[in-house]
């Protein structure tokens, strides 16, 4: 199974944690897509770029999109890594985990700020 993630380039936070998933991705499973680059619209006009700079996308080979959450749980699974987060899909946990999500999602500059030093980067990559 494959895993494309469409993520901000220009969050330090967003750049952090592609970074960490593409050092452990030895099977070469993830695939990043940046929301900046100039063919995004080309190569995957259904991925909207403003929907998806609020919420993070993902798509499985399948072709079936992932949003928030679900593409963070998918991609650490995938590189077998992180395996307590399938906690964050339980029934119970899920609307929970999802409402922090959107909160953290609204206020990732602030919070990347906070952790970072940084809100933007415009020049960052993953390495």
């Amino acid at each position: 199974m494959q895993l494309t993630i469409f993520y901000d380039s220009h969050c330090p936070l967003c750049l952090l944690e592609m970074q960490q998933l593409k050092t452990v991705d030895h099977e070469d499973r993830i695939q990043l897509v940046d929301l900046h680059a100039d063919d995004l619209n080309k190569a995957y006009p259904y991925i909207d770029k403003d929907k998806a700079m609020k919420r993070l996308h993902g798509q499985l080979d399948s072709g079936e999109v992932l949003y928030g959450l679900d593409v963070t749980c998918q991609a650490w699974s995938l590189v077998g890594k992180h395996r307590w987060l399938v906690i964050l899909r339980w029934p119970l946990i899920k609307p929970i985990a999802d409402l922090a999500y959107r909160i953290f999602a609204r206020h990732r500059d602030r919070i990347a700020f906070l952790i970072t030093g940084k809100t933007r980067c415009n020049e960052c990559v993953v390495k």
